[in-house]
C-alpha cells in the first residue's frame, strides 16, 4: 500500500475514532439530544454512501429554527431536524471578485458554495468569483458517476438554491429566457448554456419540483427549440409535466418529472399578522392559508414522491448507484425578509415533516447520508416581553400557551429584512456524517457529499 494512502487511512481512523469518543460524551451529557446512544454511535462511521439527501432551509439559523421549536413543540421539545445524530456549525461567507471576504452572503454564492466546493460572488451561480468560468456541480458528478438526481423546493425552480445544481449563470436573476438581461455571454446566442430554466431541463435532472411556472412558460429565444416554451422543450425531452398532488401521484418512474406547483413560489402554509413597528397584539398562527390551493402538495409529500422516483428509476435500471436528493424550505427566508413570523414558522414546520420523511427512509436505508442545514442566518430574533425594538416585532401565543416576543431589526422597517452573517447549524446521520462535526466551512459540504458517493 502506497505510503499516502496509508496516512490518509490512518488520519481517517483517527478521526472516526475521535469523533466516537465525542459522541459517547455527549450521549451521557446531553440526555435526549439524540434518538438513542447506539443511533449516535452508528452515525460515526466511514465507508460509501448509496444515497445522499440534502435538506437546506432557507435561511434557517439557529434563531429560526429556536421560533419554530418554541411556538410549536415547546421551549423542552424537539423538533425533527434537533434529533439527528451528530451536529455542527459550518461559516456561510461569500467572497468578493478578488477573493476577499464579503461576510454576509445571499442564496447564490452561499448554494454555489456547497454545491461547487468553490466560494464565489453573491448572485453568482455556480461560477468562479473572478473569471467567471463554470465550475462543476455535485448534481452534474453525481449524474456523470451514474446516480439518479433530484431537487425539490417550494421555490421557484429556478430561484437560488435549485438553480446552483444544474446551471451556472453570471446572475441569479437569469430564470428565464426573458430574463436575460445580465447575462449576455449565457443566452443561447452567445454561445451560452441559456437561462436557468432552459439549463435545468436540458440537464436531465430527474426529478424537478417546485414552483416557477411563469419561469418555464418563456419561449425559448435561440437554439433547437426556438420559439418553443421551456416546458414544452422539456416535454420533448421527454419529461413528464405536472402541476398538483394528482398529478405528481400519478407521475411514473422511468420518465423525468417536472413539477411546476405554482407560476411563484409555491404559496406558504401558515398566514397571520406581520411585525409592525410598536409590536403587535398577541396572536396565534392561523394554520392555515386562503392563497394556497387544496391541490397543492405540502414539502413532505413532494420529497416521498421524489425519494419514490428515483429509487424506482435505479431499481428498474438495476444500478449499483443510488441517488442524490435536495430539498429546500425555501420560504422561511422569504418569510424572514417580509418579517412574517407566522409565515416563517409554517414554513420552518413544513420543513420539518420533509426531514422527518427523509430520516424515516434513512432508517431503513442506512446507506444514506442526510444532512440538514441553512443556507445563511436570517433577521429573527426572540427578545424579552418588556424590549421595545426600535424595528417591528410581534407578540405569539405559544402551544404552550405562553407569549413570546419575536423581533425584525436588521433592516428599516418598510424594507426587506436582511440575511446575517453567522455560523449556522449543520447536522447529519449516515456514512461520513462525523464530518459534520465542529465548525466546518460550507464549501466542506460539497467535499462530504463528494466523497460519501465516491464521485471522481
Amino acid at each position: 500500500m502506497p505510503r499516502s494512502t496509508r496516512r490518509r487511512l490512518m488520519t481517517a481512523t483517527a478521526v472516526i475514532a475521535a469523533a466516537t469518543a465525542a459522541v459517547a460524551v455527549a450521549v451521557t451529557t446531553a440526555a435526549g439530544a439524540f434518538d438513542s446512544a447506539q443511533q449516535a454511535k452508528n452515525a460515526v462511521q466511514g465507508g460509501k454512501a448509496k444515497n445522499v439527501i440534502l435538506l437546506i432551509g432557507d435561511g434557517m439559523g439557529d434563531s429560526e429554527i429556536t421560533l419554530a421549536r418554541d411556538y410549536t413543540v415547546g421551549a423542552n421539545g424537539r423538533l425533527n431536524m434537533d434529533r439527528f445524530p451528530l451536529t455542527g456549525a459550518y461559516t456561510t461567507y461569500a467572497v468578493h471578485a478578488d477573493g476577499t471576504p464579503d461576510y454576509v452572503t445571499d442564496s447564490a454564492a452561499s448554494g454555489t458554495g456547497w454545491a461547487t466546493g468553490v466560494k464565489t460572488v453573491n448572485g453568482r451561480i455556480s461560477k468562479t468569483p473572478g473569471t467567471d468560468k463554470a465550475v462543476k456541480t455535485i448534481l452534474e458528478l453525481a449524474q456523470k458517476n451514474g446516480y439518479a438526481t433530484g431537487s425539490v423546493t417550494t421555490a421557484e425552480l429556478t430561484d437560488a438554491t435549485p438553480a446552483v445544481l444544474a446551471s451556472h449563470v453570471t446572475d441569479r436573476s437569469c430564470q428565464g429566457p426573458a430574463d436575460m438581461a445580465k447575462c449576455a455571454k449565457d443566452t443561447i446566442a452567445a454561445g451560452g448554456p441559456g437561462s436557468i430554466a432552459e439549463q435545468s431541463v436540458n440537464h436531465k435532472v430527474d426529478v424537478l419540483i417546485g414552483g416557477g411556472k411563469q419561469r418555464f412558460d418563456q419561449k425559448v429565444t435561440d437554439g433547437r427549440y426556438q420559439g418553443l416554451t421551456v416546458t414544452e422543450q422539456a416535454q420533448k425531452l421527454g419529461y413528464q409535466v405536472v402541476t398538483d398532488s394528482a398529478g405528481l401521484k400519478s407521475a411514473k418512474a422511468g420518465k423525468p418529472v417536472l413539477g411546476l406547483l405554482a407560476a411563484g413560489n409555491v404559496p406558504v402554509e401558515w398566514t397571520g399578522k406581520a411585525a409592525a413597528v410598536g409590536g403587535t397584539d398577541p396572536q396565534r398562527c392561523v394554520t392555515s392559508n386562503p392563497n394556497r390551493p387544496a391541490t397543492t402538495p405540502s414539502l413532505a409529500d413532494s420529497a416521498t414522491k421524489a425519494i419514490q422516483l428515483l429509487e424506482a428509476k435505479q431499481k428498474a435500471n438495476h444500478s449499483k448507484q443510488g441517488f442524490f436528493l435536495q430539498i429546500e424550505g425555501a420560504s422561511i427566508d422569504k418569510q424572514d425578509h417580509a418579517a412574517d413570523p407566522c409565515g416563517q414558522i409554517g414554513e420552518t414546520a413544513a420543513f420539518d415533516k420533509a426531514v422527518k420523511v427523509a430520516r424515516a427512509y434513512a432508517a431503513k436505508h442506512p446507506d444514506t447520508l442526510v444532512v440538514t442545514t441553512a443556507d445563511h442566518g436570517h433577521t429573527s430574533q426572540i427578545v424579552p416581553l418588556e424590549a421595545t425594538p426600535p424595528g417591528l416585532s410581534s407578540t405569539l401565543v405559544t402551544d404552550e400557551g405562553q407569549q413570546l416576543k419575536v423581533n425584525y431589526s436588521s433592516n428599516t422597517p418598510g424594507l426587506s429584512q436582511e440575511h446575517t452573517g453567522t455560523q449556522v447549524r449543520i447536522a447529519a446521520q449516515g456514512p461520513l456524517a462525523y464530518r459534520v462535526l465542529g465548525v466546518t466551512n460550507q464549501t466542506d459540504l460539497f467535499a462530504t457529499v463528494r466523497e460519501a458517493l465516491r464521485l471522481r
